[in-house]
């Protein structure tokens, strides 16, 4: 037989309007009741009893927000002492909604009335009871709730949760906890420059934005939570330390430094110094997309650059080994891209729905599992999506039904049957959350406090014999209509590919100055918002194209003096540093002009400077031709858009042959008439010997 409650119930109306002694008790008044009228729980004191005379005492308030004083009313604490069997029981009295399941245990002593309650008015309330009155008998959690019924019948209800302790408990096993708790955030600028796309960043860091809620979080949270923090928002921060620029569609406007960037820098280098900080990619890169569209070189280059941004503005001890990615789901092909140099992943932190338990089990499954890749083991760890739920509640709720919430969950959690050695657990709030810093700082505290739970860093928790079996790695069709599209990554891959071809001509070779702007264009944040992600992308297109621009052939007229000789080549570096490069050139009219074979040798110009290839030509009758110029990287890869020029043949040579032939002809019909003239004088001189001859 259930004890008989003895309750102290004491009660006031703090309102300052008049009370109406009477409501309406009509269908219509209740269902507006049900809608607007609010009951809720301020304070459970102690929040974990612990022995069966302590004086638990419950507070809170009852608020009209109808359009009507309502009245009488009556507040109720309904309890049992039938504890909850597991974590399913406990999810199904939470989303019930109907009245008839609620503790049926209600003592006329546990009652208050209100005689009325006017527009506007909130009542206080405060129930004191012992666990004994409450008729627990053992360690457990056990449903409270909280009603406010009209003319005996319930119109606003709420339910929450009491963990009892007692010192009889059996010693329960110590599960490890861990917290990973996001710093992600989305692109603001285009290219490495100090334009801006938007000024989200100045708004979120002030007041109660979201990196300021997050800042005050990293102050007061403990040194074993893990932080995930993106490392381009950093970036975009330290930009924002100097004078920076709004791009607005019509103009550009000019902003003073933001000291307050700077100030965020420093409390969270500060307060995450002796913390585990993970970085994650360099612009949060949408890892399953790329590799199913073959963007398999960006994940590597992300994550050595987001590891070194983050060790240079943040914290110098930024691990990028751990990887969580989008929405904690991954694929087979993100895994193995993943696990390779550069980069090489060895843990990653997913969803529970993406490495669900096989065969299902009843209990918590421990959060750690070790998978296989290409490139070998790789560890997964495994968010409690309940857990994880309760630090970014998707429902309005108070703090303190979040953290007895979270009390029970993990008390049940230890008490689950079976458990015989500690279990890992793994909190982690969705990656973009907006957290509420006093919701997350009271659960942080509490877990602390809790002799059920022992606090540790991700990296500490590792495979054991609590691990289940799981199911591998579940990737729906839904996941992958959620990635980036091809549609979407078709000109990201083509803008990569040409700002790779600006670096690949620079001597020595280096980074192409655009890593980070591509980065950028692969961001998961783009998933629900392609359209701002493809203005981005045509604005580091253009920027590409106007750095292949600065490297050009130039284009003045050029002359083959005769059939054939060589013409000069010339291209223009405005560049600041030497590139390296070959000219192919090749003739759109074979039969009127033809390329003699250019050397195998690349061309080197300084910065700022012109270089010349001279290159031999053949032409077979004088006029106009035209030739198409390539310039390519040392890789044989077209550098820039080939080029038409026109080469103008004089056709000098054949007329010089006729001249020279004119003119041996002349001089060989000269040499014949002196020879015929010399012949003629040698035949008149032997006449006139001979007549001497006669004469003597």
């Amino acid at each position: 037989m259930i004890r008989k409650v003895a309750l102290l119930a004491v009660m006031s109306v703090a309102s300052l309007a008049p009370l109406v002694a009477a409501a309406p008790s009509s269908a219509a008044t209740v269902k507006v009741a049900r809608e607007t009228l609010s009951v809720s729980v301020a304070s459970i004191t102690p929040d974990v009893p612990k022995s069966q005379t302590d004086v638990i005492t419950f507070t809170g308030t009852v608020r009209n927000d109808t359009a009507a004083a309502l009245g009488p009313l009556r507040v109720r604490l309904r309890y049992t002492p039938q504890r909850f069997l597991d974590r399913a029981a406990m999810a199904a009295y939470q989303s019930d909604q109907n009245p008839a399941t609620l503790p049926g245990n209600v003592s006329p002593s546990s009652a208050m009335d209100i005689p009325a309650l006017a527009v506007g008015a909130q009542a206080t309330w405060t129930f004191t009871a012992t666990p004994v009155q409450l008729g627990y008998t053992g360690f457990g959690v056990y449903p409270i709730a909280v009603d406010v019924a009209q003319n005996g019948v319930p119109i606003t209800t709420q339910r929450t949760y009491l963990t009892y302790a007692p010192p009889t408990t059996p010693k329960l096993p110590r599960n490890r906890l861990a917290v990973a708790l996001p710093v992600i955030d989305q692109p603001h600028r285009a290219t490495d420059g100090d334009t801006f796309v938007d000024d989200k960043l100045s708004q979120s860091l002030s007041g109660k934005g979201r990196l300021a809620d997050l800042a005050r979080i990293a102050l007061a949270a403990p040194k074993s939570v893990t932080w995930f923090v993106e490392p381009s928002l950093l970036d975009d921060l330290k930009t924002m330390t100097k004078g920076y620029q709004i791009k607005t569609k019509d103009r550009t406007e000019g902003k003073p430094a933001n000291d307050t960037a700077g100030e965020w820098l420093s409390t969270m280098s500060t307060a995450l110094a002796a913390s585990p900080v993970v970085a994650t990619p360099y612009g949060d890169p949408d890892v399953t997309a790329l590799a199913h569209q073959g963007l398999d070189a960006l994940p590597g280059r992300a994550i050595e650059l987001g590891g070194q941004t983050a060790r240079a503005l943040l914290n110098r001890n930024a691990q990028t080994s751990i990887n969580w990615p989008p929405a904690g789901m991954l694929d087979a092909d993100a895994l193995d891209l993943l696990s390779v140099d550069p980069g090489k992943v060895t843990t990653v932190l997913l969803n529970s729905t993406n490495l669900p338990p096989q065969p299902p089990v009843t209990h918590t499954p421990d959060a750690a599992v070790t998978l296989d890749s290409v490139s070998g083991p790789v560890k997964a760890l495994v968010a409690d999506a309940e857990l994880s739920r309760l630090f970014e509640p998707t429902t309005p709720t108070s703090v303190l039904l979040s953290t007895q919430r979270f009390i029970a969950e993990t008390a049940m959690i230890a008490a689950e049957p079976g458990q015989v050695t500690p279990r890992s657990l793994v909190v982690a709030p969705s990656r973009r959350w907006d957290p509420n810093p006093t919701l997350v700082t009271s659960l942080l505290k509490t877990a602390g406090k809790l002799p059920w739970l022992s606090m540790t860093t991700l990296d500490s928790i590792r495979p054991s014999k609590a691990s289940v079996p799981r199911a591998g790695l579940t990737y729906t069709e839904q996941d992958r209509k959620e990635e980036l599209s091809a549609k979407y990554l078709a000109p990201v891959k083509e803008v990569a590919t040409q700002a790779q071809l600006t670096a690949s001509v620079t001597t020595p070779k280096g980074p192409s100055g655009f890593d980070a702007a591509v980065l950028r264009l692969t961001s998961s944040a783009w998933r629900n918002n392609t359209r701002a992600g493809r203005a981005i992308t045509k604005l580091v297109g253009t920027a590409v194209d106007e750095r292949i621009g600065k490297i050009r052939i130039t284009d003045a007229p050029r002359t083959l003096a005769g059939s054939n000789g060589v013409v000069p080549i010339s291209v223009k570096n405005s560049l600041d540093k030497p590139i390296t490069l070959h000219i192919d050139v090749k003739s759109n009219d074979r039969a009127r002009l033809q390329i003699q074979p250019i050397p195998d040798e690349p061309l080197v110009i300084g910065g700022n400077q012109s270089g010349t290839l001279q290159v031999g030509m053949i032409a077979t009758t004088s006029g106009d031709a035209t030739v198409t110029v390539q310039l390519r990287t040392i890789d044989n890869l077209p550098y820039g858009k080939p080029q038409r020029l026109t080469i103008r043949t004089t056709g000098y040579t054949g007329i010089a042959l006729v001249i020279v032939g004119a003119a041996l002809t002349v001089m060989l019909a000269a040499v014949v008439t002196r020879i015929l003239r010399r012949r003629s004088e040698r035949r008149l001189a032997r006449a006139g010997k001979s007549r001497e001859s006669e004469t003597v």
